[in-house]
């Protein structure tokens, strides 16, 4: 048994997936089956498996070659990585070349594994699983570009419509086209029209799924100077989309700022896949383009979980993990989600549910950076949340979960707090964020981040409209200065007269 390090979830066992797709191979390894997966190790090649399928019928000769030798090494690396499980999964390439059965059973005697040749329909299926685990909640149309061909699926929360598989894959539309973008317009515009579900979409999300797309939004970043490199829930609007697409569509990518960063090999089929996103954006009108970091892979994983599991909200569920791994106690953390849940009601502050779920969530991340130096908690802890793997989280909740707990180490009147990150939220979350952090602020110079004081903390109306804090008799040595300044602070922040009081003793109005 692999020594597993405090750094990791000692529950977990690891699996590794492989990914044999058109274009690239990929050997991805888990931490373990969980509702927001966390990856323990990834590693791709260009293949290039089916480039040249369409004038002959088979996967490239070369590319085999190579991908046996590669296989090979993903099994010693899924073994290395302590991986229980190893699964196979192939797509369009391997299912439509006529070497397609040779390939695979080659594949089989060297991985020592079943591989799973999914049909379009299984693809789409799986891929609109991802998409459905990745979101909170997700209502649209999702599509996965890979190599081969184009899936597509309407997704309604939980429900899935029945999909449909194009071949508008990168490679295989290249090779239809004869390298012509003008004619790959024209043959994407007549696969398209068959893809009745698109007039569905209309006013909705279009979800793009798949490594050229991701490209394509990381190109749209650099563009636009995004402050956040977070590709999964990237949001991209239709007007914007289509001036960008449009320069992307003529094949000048070498012109296009960012462009170092997509590798060689696959910047000569960005401008088939922006030439297949313009005509999609013209047949569906999506309200927007959402890019979702999760495909069919995870959508895979997501399949393997049992029904509870599922329905687990992902952002909630890897906020729990970080408080585990990072932070001095997750009991404590516990604590704070209902004792802020008890100071928002007792404020009247309303939430929605995403933001009931933000507060939740930065609870649980608010001491994960307990041990940097107290000068750089604040820092350390919103580059690690505003960057983290998190899905269910849109990047405007991403921008609250980071904020607040800069908030809380930084101070809340620190107007010179990561003015990027504050640019992603509107001034409603930016608000709560603020507020939430100045709650922390004076409950943990009560607990010293240590549970069993907040539930014995409670909030009492006074007169004038002033609201105390109460703390029982037991915990009177509690009562201080510092606690009072910070609910002075927590006053200002919510314009309410707020009063430090101790059950049958002192008391202190802060405002």
């Amino acid at each position: 048994m692999i020594s597993v390090s405090q750094g990791r979830l000692q529950d977990r066992r690891p699996l590794s997936i492989i990914d044999i797709g058109s274009n690239s191979i990929r050997l991805v390894v888990y931490e373990g089956l969980a509702r927001s997966p966390t990856l323990l190790f990834n590693e791709k090649m260009l293949a290039g498996l089916g480039r040249g399928i369409v004038s002959t019928g088979k996967l490239d000769p070369e590319a085999v070659t190579r991908s046996m030798e590669e296989f090979r090494r993903f099994r010693a690396l899924s073994a290395q990585a302590g991986a229980e499980h190893m699964y196979v999964l192939a797509t369009a390439a391997a299912r439509e070349a006529g070497n397609g059965p040779d390939f695979i059973h080659r594949a089989e005697d060297v991985l020592k594994t079943e591989i799973r040749v999914l049909t379009g329909r299984q693809e789409a299926y799986y891929s609109a699983l991802g998409v459905i685990s990745g979101f909170h909640p997700a209502n649209g149309i999702a599509g996965d570009l890979g190599g081969g061909s184009l899936e597509l699926v309407d997704i309604n929360r939980e429900s899935i419509g029945e999909g449909i598989t194009l071949p508008l894959g990168g490679l295989r539309l290249q090779d239809m086209a004869k390298n012509s973008l003008v004619q790959a317009q024209k043959i994407a515009r007549q696969e398209l029209a068959r893809a009745k579900l698109l007039k569905g979409g209309q006013g909705r999300v279009f979800y793009a799924v798949g490594g050229t797309w991701r490209n394509l939004a990381r190109l749209h970043m650099e563009m636009t100077n995004y402050p956040l490199g977070v590709m999964h829930h990237y949001e991209i609007s239709a007007d914007s989309a289509q001036a960008f697409l449009k320069q992307v569509a003529r094949g000048e990518v070498e012109k296009v700022r960012g462009i170092e960063g997509v590798s060689k090999n696959r910047r000569s089929l960005l401008p088939y896949g922006a030439v297949v996103l313009q005509e999609i954006m013209s047949a569906m009108q999506p309200s927007k383009i959402v890019v979702s970091a999760q495909g069919v892979r995870e959508g895979f994983l997501y399949s393997l979980l049992d029904a509870e599991e599922q329905k687990a909200d992902p952002l909630i569920s890897a906020a729990e993990e970080l408080a585990l791994l990072r932070s001095r106690s997750v009991h404590h953390a516990h604590d704070l989600v209902e004792w802020t849940g008890k100071a928002f009601k007792a404020f009247g502050i309303d939430e929605t549910e995403d933001e009931a779920r933000y507060r939740h969530a930065a609870c649980l991340l608010a001491d994960i950076g307990w041990r940097a130096h107290p000068e750089y908690r604040g820092r350390q802890s919103l580059n690690i949340i505003a960057h983290a793997s998190f899905i269910g989280v849109d990047h405007p909740g991403r921008a609250y979960l980071a904020l607040a707990s800069a908030y809380r180490h930084d101070g809340i009147f620190n107007d010179g707090i990561a003015p990027e990150i504050k640019a992603l939220a509107p001034p409603r979350l930016l608000e709560r964020a603020r507020t939430l952090a100045a709650m922390m602020r004076v409950v943990y110079l009560l607990t010293a981040a240590m549970p069993g004081v907040m539930p014995r903390l409670k909030w009492e109306s006074r007169g004038n409209g002033a609201l105390a804090l109460v703390l029982p008799a037991s915990l009177s040595d509690l009562y201080g200065e510092r606690p009072a300044g910070r609910l002075a602070q927590l006053a200002r922040i919510t314009n309410r007269r707020l009063v430090l009081a101790v059950e049958g003793g002192p008391s202190v109005s802060v405002k």
